[in-house]
């Protein structure tokens, strides 16, 4: 979204001097940054394999004697350069951070000042509460307070471990033992949520997996219902997880009717919104949210599309209490001034490293504007692409996208449905280890298909239309081979 400083002319073998003290190291790194942010601009024409010479390099001893900075930071850059960077235009599996160069800025100089906000941090706590309140006024959600995390997982754990403290009070000194906790999600949730529901002592069997409608959503009415039954079987419902924008499809659970559950019941209502709650601050996706601003915490991903590194997640809670309740603590080597606490007394964490500096810069940089402008962008993608699929013989949609999440497969005339899962799952592999274009495989209502997500800025619609016609490419050529035997042949 910036265009890449210029430090001084660049070589095809490298920098053209040899460092010989911090300055020319530092110039020799941002002739490396210069030239990765040269090349996040286009696709790659081919997945790149890593020279032998280094990999033998990468399975040597540990060294006992200083070594050449150029030599290690080309060996660091060789190895990155032979690894899958989601920063690229058409790297679209899973749900990828996409390398904003502020935020490589913001990151430099953050490891360089070393700031733990564990305690009281002077200006940079200023700055931490900034970049939480814009992030609350981005999505539409009255934030009381929050913090940066290291990801999902983590801002996932620490709202329930809220929301534990809450529902069993006393849970942080004396267990959860003699007292059954249950935690409830969609069919669809993330894994995470699982993991923090084992992390919370709750035990994996305390969590209730609750179906999911045609459009892949959390039903309400079975909420409801397994809440009322396990109340009746004397268990303390803990939280209500909420999905807005599923890992596997892009679904965003009906907020507002979950929440009005969650209000009858008076359980805490979590939404993991780590992908997928960014688009709240776009007109064409806002009215998927609405019910957001009633949840008691939301989760947030800033290193997914709000484009930063990893990990920079934000984890947003509506009243001020509930944090302070399940972190507050006082040790000999942390005092308190009075009654005010230190900042991790609020948090999971303890050592945390200024993650918000990067989304803070961002913000000041490009704007809130342009990050919904580019969101939008990438809604459209998905759109055109259901649409291209819609269009072509060779591939069927497998859900309508709701953000930017397309799920489709490739279908060979001939093959029956085990046939087309195991060909599918093929083509993932053959287009990964091609490398023009990245996605994933997935399972959607039991058949395997390729899953692409777009959250990239640098992806532009040409770029989707390569999608299929690589993956055409490369899917007819395994027909081919699969129907070699004689039988049946795929169109040519």
């Amino acid at each position: 979204m910036i265009d890449a400083p210029r430090h001084k002319a660049a070589s095809p073998g490298g920098p053209s001097s040899a460092p010989s003290g911090r300055a020319d190291l530092l110039d020799d790194l941002c002739w490396h940054l210069t030239a990765a942010w040269e090349s996040f601009d286009r696709p790659r024409a081919r997945e790149p394999r890593m020279d032998a010479n280094l990999a033998d390099r990468l399975r040597g001893a540990l060294p006992g004697a200083p070594g050449v900075p150029r030599e290690a930071l080309d060996d660091a850059v060789g190895v990155l350069e032979a690894s899958m960077s989601p920063s690229r235009p058409l790297f679209l599996a899973y749900v990828p951070s996409t390398g904003l160069e502020t935020g490589v800025i913001a990151s430099a100089l953050s490891a360089a000042y070393d700031v733990n906000l564990a305690s009281a941090a002077g200006a940079a706590d200023l700055l931490d509460e900034q970049a939480v309140r814009w992030v609350a006024e981005f999505v539409g959600y009255p934030a009381a307070e929050g913090h940066f995390t290291s990801g999902g997982q983590t801002s996932n754990l620490t709202a329930l471990l809220a929301a534990r403290e809450q529902a069993l009070p006393g849970a942080r000194e004396q267990g959860v033992t003699g007292r059954r906790g249950t935690v409830y999600c969609s069919a669809e949730a993330h894994h995470s949520v699982v993991r923090a529901v084992e992390a919370a002592g709750l035990g994996r069997r305390a969590l209730r997996r609750v179906p999911v409608d045609e459009r892949h959503r959390m039903r309400p009415d079975e909420l409801q219902r397994a809440l009322v039954r396990d109340r009746a079987a004397g268990f303390t419902p803990v939280a209500v997880v909420a999905t807005a924008g599923t890992t596997l499809t892009g679904a965003v659970d009906p907020l507002a009717a979950v929440a009005d559950v969650c209000g009858r019941e008076e359980v805490w209502l979590h939404v993991d919104g780590a992908y997928g709650v960014s688009a709240a601050a776009t007109r064409r996706a806002a009215h998927l949210f609405d019910g957001l601003d009633r949840a008691d915490s939301v989760t947030v991903d800033a290193h997914k599309w709000l484009g930063l590194q990893k990990g920079c997640s934000v984890l947003l809670v509506r009243r001020r209490g509930p944090l302070r309740a399940a972190f507050g603590h006082e040790e000999h080597y942390m005092p308190h001034e009075e009654d005010t606490g230190n900042p991790v007394d609020r948090t999971f964490e303890y050592s945390r490293p200024l993650r918000s500096l990067r989304l803070w810069l961002s913000l000041r940089v490009h704007g809130a504007d342009r990050f919904r402008t580019w969101i939008e962008s990438t809604l459209s993608h998905a759109a055109l692409l259901a649409d291209e699929v819609r269009g072509h013989s060779s591939f069927s949609l497998l859900c309508e996208p709701v953000l930017s999440t397309v799920c489709f497969r490739h279908v060979v005339p001939g093959l029956d449905d085990s046939g087309l899962d195991a060909h599918n799952d093929r083509l993932v592999r053959a287009m990964q280890a091609d490398g023009r274009v990245f996605l994933a495989s997935a399972v959607v209502d039991g058949r395997t298909c390729l899953r692409t997500c777009f959250v990239n800025f640098r992806t532009t619609s040409d770029g989707v239309r390569t999608v299929l016609e690589v993956a055409d490419e490369l899917g007819m050529a395994l027909a081919r081979e699969t129907f070699a035997g004689g039988g049946a042949h795929p169109r040519k």
